[in-house]
């Protein structure tokens, strides 16, 4: 039972959101931006964008802090956008100073905004189907279309057994944005 308990979860953490590559991307809305911004996606239009949905004091959200500052340092001159968008526990409940605060912290050097009633969470990832979890994160091309969806948890560079699949995930995401920044290239 353990077994089959573990292969329906691998299976649902790496075809869990699959259906929305090749949509556009929802609008952002019902945002505060806490650090740059306001931005929009329309705006966003020949910039390839990377949206992370986080949580302060999620020990996942937190192991990837360092993978989304390296993405952005390494593809930032070549038109990526890295946003993240804090979604608190429970919707309603957005305190700019905490916000700021983890956003210190983890040091986020992009632009970040608290998303207090879940309007952009919900219109992204939590009204298209039943959701694992509701940190996850978006590869966005540059005519605003969903291009990769990492469906939530965490993912960085690893070397630790224990974190191989975390490694993967930041290896394919690092693959999709380089593919994507490549069609923009003459």
């Amino acid at each position: 039972m353990y077994v089959l308990t573990f292969l329906l979860l691998l299976w649902f953490s790496t075809s869990e959101g699959e259906e929305l590559i090749g949509r556009a991307a929802p609008e952002l809305e019902g945002l505060m931006w806490v650090q740059g911004g306001p931005l929009r996606l329309s705006d966003l239009r020949g910039s390839v964008v990377l949206v992370r949905f986080w949580l302060d004091g999620c020990p996942f959200c937190e192991a990837t802090a360092p993978a989304l500052n390296e993405l952005r340092e390494k593809y930032a001159g070549d038109g990526l956008v890295v946003i993240g968008i804090h979604h608190p526990k429970p919707p309603g409940i957005a305190r700019k100073e905490r916000v700021l605060s983890a956003t210190g912290r983890l040091r986020f050097r992009f632009p970040v905004a608290t998303d207090p009633d879940w309007k952009t969470l919900r219109s992204f990832w939590l009204d298209t189907g039943p959701r694992q979890t509701t940190s996850a994160s978006f590869l966005i091309d540059q005519r605003g279309v969903i291009r990769y969806v990492h469906p939530g948890v965490e993912f960085h560079r690893s070397s630790d057994p224990a974190h191989r699949d975390c490694n993967r995930s930041f290896l394919e995401i690092d693959r999709v944005i380089g593919q994507l920044l490549k069609i923009a290239r003459p």
